[in-house]
């Protein structure tokens, strides 16, 4: 923390400006209140900075945690919301201790990408009563709550409301193009509440915040309530540990150098939300805007995210006034805008061209998240991307005669090391139950120069495992080392290509139809590069045809 303070506290003064609506608008949401949002910025970001997995994570409320904590609320009250986090807290660092950490790298892509837009949608459907001015309608279900708020503005139609909420959404998402490294959410709502107050507009405002946090208190908590609380903490702790794992791996494919530890991430997100209630806080997970941020404004070490809730602790205690005079309207049109931006079109583009089962999953996981809960959800997708991925695998499994090796190869492997080169074969399926460990395998060769991925045998290959060899293949090159590819069948083109996995290999040349033409091709790289002394002869017959099935 103590190499680069200055790049980490503007870092986190950056993002504590991006931070600061946020946590306004996800504590509304939530129905636990604005206080609520920044207190759990405030303390569950300082002791997630401090005692979690990564170093770059950002914690704080987020928008698929206030979808999850809404029914709770409505369920249970407040003193339910507080008391569910706690025990969702206890439950993380149970997990953290059984090293639950390495599992959740088993959620595949198409679940993670169809959960992503599925809460999207949730949280702009959330706004649309603030949005539109009108009271928060009865209903247990975010569309039926938008749908008979939309039916309350078209009887009683009033456009203040709707107009500086749409204003909000057009600077945030115009000024994100135009200017990314401006914090145009805080701009946004500082306009709009000076123009309510210029205009004396009839604008629902936030009730005042508390000058300071509360004191500490367990009084929420009622050992007779706990059996019924613990379904929703198991909620809660699964939604947090999938989604700060998932930002904490974010963050490290953001950076250079960078890997989090999951189960200590588990850790300090648990210990962040058995803090975070005594202090009226709601329930906290990594969150992955806020990373984003954090990584692009520079930020080397802990000490960003942790100044970053130090700047919140200090708006909390003397800038409350200030605050509360920020319309209902204006927060809608900020969270409606950052649900916007969490819809990666072109990501969801190429994961629905990949095949047709990722695409099914991502539609089902999406649906799943607005019809039903997030876990649910999760489960769902999860359950359907493995019934279809072994559905894969038994439809190509099959008996292949291959002819025998000639001769015995050890030798000739044995030449290839001492000449910087590895090759190799992967065979049988490269979907997401054993994509992960192909890049923890693949990405920990050393002394090595040259990497031949020799491909001919992969049988399966879903969005997922493209993806991790895309993510293999960008780790050895930036680590100095020049990968090759050879055998590739034409029916996993489509997904390679769909993925863009390959555009780099063939930019540069190095895809090719078998694998003695690829160590070929190693071995002349390497003499041009001057680490071989001398170009191998393609004619010389002392020079054996190497793993000759491609």
């Amino acid at each position: 923390m103590g190499r680069h303070p200055r790049r980490d506290l503007l870092a986190g003064l950056t993002v504590a400006v991006v931070a600061l609506p946020l946590a306004l608008g996800f504590g509304i949401s939530s129905g636990a209140g604005a206080a609520a949002g920044l207190a759990t910025a405030v303390v569950a970001g300082a002791l997630a900075a401090v005692f979690g997995g990564s170093n770059l994570q950002v914690s704080g409320p987020t928008g698929a945690m206030t979808v999850v904590l809404v029914p709770i609320v409505a369920q249970y009250g407040t003193g339910g919301v507080l008391a569910v986090g706690l025990l969702a807290g206890l439950m993380m660092i149970a997990l953290a201790f059984a090293r639950a950490g390495r599992y959740m790298s088993y959620v595949p892509a198409p679940v993670i990408e169809g959960f992503t837009l599925g809460i999207a949608g949730v949280i702009g459907l959330q706004q649309v009563p603030a949005a539109l001015g009108v009271a928060k309608p009865d209903g247990a279900k975010v569309m039926v709550i938008a749908w008979r708020a939309a039916g309350e503005f078209v009887r009683h139609p009033d456009w203040t409301a709707a107009g500086l909420t749409a204003g909000v959404v057009v600077l945030m998402l115009a000024g994100a193009r135009w200017k990314p490294t401006v914090p145009f959410s805080l701009v946004a709502v500082v306009g709009a509440t000076l123009a309510v107050k210029a205009a004396h507009l009839d604008a629902a405002l936030i009730g005042h915040l508390p000058s300071g946090l509360p004191a500490p208190s367990l009084s929420f908590l009622h050992p007779a309530s706990v059996p019924s609380l613990l379904a929703p903490a198991v909620a809660v702790a699964a939604l947090a540990a999938l989604e700060s794992l998932m930002s904490a791996s974010a963050a490290d494919a953001m950076s250079v150098g960078q890997r989090h530890d999951s189960d200590k991430e588990l850790f300090g997100q648990g210990l962040a939300n058995l803090a975070a209630p005594l202090f009226g806080g709601v329930a906290a997970t990594g969150a992955i805007a806020r990373t984003a941020v954090n990584v692009r404004s520079g930020a080397a070490s802990r000490l960003a995210a942790l100044s970053h809730a130090a700047v919140l602790a200090v708006i909390v205690f003397a800038a409350a006034p200030l605050v509360s005079g920020i319309p209902l309207a204006a927060l809608a049109g900020v969270l409606i805008a950052t649900a916007i931006r969490m819809v990666e079109v072109g990501s969801l583009r190429a994961m629905a061209r990949a095949t047709r089962s990722d695409a099914a999953i991502l539609v089902l996981t999406a649906a799943a998240t607005l019809a039903l809960d997030l876990v649910k959800a999760v489960l769902i997708g999860m359950g359907v991307a493995g019934a279809l991925a072994l559905r894969s695998v038994a439809r190509q499994a099959r008996l292949d005669q291959v002819p025998l090796d000639r001769g015995d190869h050890s030798e000739e492997e044995h030449r290839l090391l001492a000449e910087h080169i590895v090759a190799y074969r992967i065979d049988g399926p490269l979907f997401f139950a054993a994509a992960h460990r192909f890049l923890m395998e693949l990405t920990e060769v050393a002394d090595v120069r040259v990497v031949i991925l020799r491909m001919s045998r992969v049988s399966t290959l879903d969005a997922t495992g493209a993806l991790v060899l895309k993510d293999a293949i960008g780790k050895l090159t930036r680590r100095g080392i020049t990968v090759m590819a050879s055998g590739i069948r034409p029916g996993q083109l489509r997904t390679l290509d769909s993925l863009g996995v390959l555009d780099r290999l063939r930019a540069e040349g190095r895809v090719y139809d078998s694998t003695p033409d690829a160590i070929r091709a190693a071995r002349t790289h390497l003499h041009a590069a001057g680490v071989l002394p001398q170009p191998p002869d393609p004619a010389d017959p002392a020079d054996p045809v190497v793993l000759a099935d491609r």
